[in-house]
C-alpha cells in the first residue's frame, strides 16, 4: 500500500488520542450500572466509522446492547470483507491492583513495549484492536486505495456471551453477506514474531449453588453435626480433577481430538521459554494435565477452572458461622468437536450426582460457544500471511489460541464464510486483568498491516 507508513506517521498523535478518548468510557456490559456508558460507546463507534469513510452506518437495536453496523460498498462485483469487533469491556476489578485508574488511560514504557503502551481497561481487548480496523479504513478511503468492499459489525455484548449477536446474525444474513470475516481479538507470539491464530477453544460457563441448612448457623452449636455447604463445595470441586489433573466428568473427553505426533512437533517449533514464562508470572513451577506441554495445555486440551468461589463471612475479623449457602463460577475451555451444550449437561449431571446427602445443588448455565479451526490453505489465511510478511519482514507462524470467541463458529454456520484472526496483542498485555495495556507499536503495526490484507485478499480472489 502506497504511503501507509507516512500516513500513520502524520496522524499518529491523533490516532492515539482518539483511542484514549474511547478508552475513557467505562463500557462494562456485565454491570447494568454502566448502561449509559455502553450506549455512549456505541454512539462514538458510529461517529468514528462515518468519519473513516463508511457510506452507511447504523446502530442496530437488540434485546440487549446495540450492534454498530457500517459499510463501504465500492463495487458489488468485488469481494467483501466483514470486520467484527466489540466495544464492551470486562469489569476492572480488583481495582486496588491497578497501578493507574482503569478508565484514565496512561502511556508507559514496559519491557515488552519499549515504545510505550496504553494502560486502560479495553486497551487490547478489544477497543484498541477493533479501532485499528477503523483507522485502516480511514487510510484506504482517504488515499483512494480501498480495493474491495468492507462491512463492520461491532457489538457490545462479547464479554457477556453475545447472545443477541447470534440472533442478529441469523436475521440479517443478506446484510452481512461477505467473502471473509476479519477479527482482531487475539494475540501474536511477540512484537518481532508475528503469528496468526488458527484455532480457538470453545467455552462452557456455569454457576453452582450448594445449600445446606435453612439459615446460617452457629459453628460451635452446629459444627460437625450438619453439612457445611462451603466444605462440601470445596470437596466437590476438588474431585473434578484426578491426580494427573485429568477432568473426571464422565464423557468429557469423548470427542476430544488427539493431535498427531507430527502436528504436536510443529507446535513445538513455536518460540517459547518456560523459564521466561514462569518468571513473568512469578511462579516456580507450571501445573496442568500430565503428558502435555504448557503450550499444549493452554491450546489443544480442554480445561476446567474455578473463576470465583464465595460463601459465609468474608469481612474483617471473625464470625463463627456455618453458611447456609456456598457458590462458585466455573468455566470449561473446550477444543473443536466438543459441543458446549453437551458438555454443560455432562457437568450438570455429574455435579448433581456427586453431592452428598444433607445439601441440595443448583447448576445454572451461563453462556458458551464452540471451538474453531481456520485452515491455513484458505485464501484468507494466505492473504493475512502475505500482509504480515510485508510489514514484519518474516512469515507469520500459525498458532492455536487457548482463548474463546464463541461467535466465530456461528459465523461460519450462518454466513458460510471463514474467519481470519489477525491479532496484534501480546500474552503479557494483561487482558481481563488489572493493568491491561496495548503497545503503541502493535496498535500502529495493525493499522499498517490490515490494508495489505485487503489488497492481497482481493488479488487472490480473482
Amino acid at each position: 500500500m502506497n504511503n501507509v507508513n507516512s500516513y500513520i506517521k502524520e496522524h499518529k498523535l491523533r490516532f492515539l488520542n482518539e483511542l484514549i478518548e474511547l478508552l475513557k468510557i467505562p463500557s462494562i456490559s456485565a454491570d447494568s450500572a454502566y448502561k449509559n456508558d455502553v450506549l455512549k460507546t456505541a454512539d462514538e463507534i458510529k461517529i468514528s466509522l462515518k468519519k473513516a469513510g463508511c457510506d452507511h452506518v447504523e446502530i442496530c437495536k437488540t434485546d440487549g446492547y446495540p450492534i454498530v453496523y457500517g459499510e463501504k460498498i465500492i463495487d458489488k462485483n468485488l469481494p467483501t470483507v466483514l470486520v467484527y469487533g466489540h466495544y464492551d469491556v470486562q469489569p476492572p476489578d480488583p481495582l486496588d491492583l491497578w497501578h493507574s485508574p482503569p478508565f484514565e488511560p496512561v502511556i508507559k514504557e514496559t519491557e515488552k513495549h519499549p515504545e510505550g503502551a496504553i494502560f486502560a481497561r479495553g486497551a487490547c481487548d478489544d477497543k484498541g484492536q477493533m479501532y485499528m480496523h477503523v483507522k485502516a479504513l480511514e487510510f484506504m478511503t482517504s488515499t483512494n486505495q480501498l480495493p474491495c468492499n468492507v462491512k463492520f459489525m461491532i457489538e457490545g455484548e462479547e464479554e457477556v456471551g453475545s447472545s443477541n449477536l447470534a440472533i442478529f446474525v441469523k436475521e440479517n444474513q443478506d446484510k452481512l453477506k461477505n467473502d471473509v470475516i476479519l477479527i482482531s481479538d487475539t494475540g501474536m507470539i511477540a512484537s518481532d514474531v508475528p503469528s496468526i491464530t488458527t484455532g480457538l477453544r470453545g467455552l462452557s460457563y456455569v454457576e453452582v449453588e450448594v445449600t445446606g441448612p435453612n439459615r446460617d448457623l452457629h459453628s460451635g452449636l452446629y459444627g460437625g453435626a450438619v453439612a457445611n455447604p462451603i466444605n462440601i463445595l470445596a470437596k466437590m470441586i476438588a474431585s473434578l480433577h484426578d491426580e494427573n489433573n485429568h477432568i473426571t466428568i464422565p464423557g468429557f473427553y469423548d470427542k476430544v481430538e488427539e493431535l498427531s505426533k507430527e502436528e504436536r512437533a510443529d507446535m513445538a517449533k513455536t518460540p517459547f521459554s518456560l523459564e521466561n514464562y514462569k518468571k513473568a508470572l512469578d511462579i516456580n513451577a507450571v501445573y496442568g494435565e500430565a503428558g502435555y506441554t504448557t503450550n499444549e495445555r493452554n491450546s489443544i486440551r480442554p480445561t476446567l477452572d474455578v473463576n470465583g468461589i464465595w460463601g459465609g463471612y468474608t469481612g474483617e475479623g471473625a464470625k463463627t458461622v456455618i453458611a447456609s449457602k456456598a457458590y462458585a463460577k466455573i468455566s470449561m475451555r473446550l477444543v473443536p468437536h466438543q459441543d458446549w451444550e453437551e458438555i454443560t449437561q455432562l457437568f450438570k449431571t455429574h455435579f448433581e450426582s456427586i453431592a452428598p446427602d444433607g445439601v441440595t445443588i443448583k447448576v445454572k448455565p451461563h453462556h458458551g460457544g464452540q471451538g474453531y479451526v481456520t485452515p491455513i490453505n484458505s485464501i484468507g489465511y494466505q492473504a493475512a500471511s502475505k500482509a504480515y510478511k510485508d510489514t514484519f519482514g518474516k512469515t507469520p507462524i500459525p498458532q492455536r489460541s487457548g482463548g474463546s470467541i464463541p461467535i466465530v463458529s456461528l459465523f461460519e454456520q450462518e454466513l458460510k464464510s471463514k474467519t481470519i484472526l489477525m491479532g496484534f496483542g501480546l500474552d503479557s498485555d494483561a487482558i481481563h486483568s488489572p493493568n491491561e495495556h496495548f503497545g503503541i507499536f502493535n496498535y500502529l503495526k495493525g493499522i499498517e498491516t490490515i490494508p495489505l490484507f485487503y489488497k492481497y485478499f482481493t488479488e487472490l480472489s480473482k
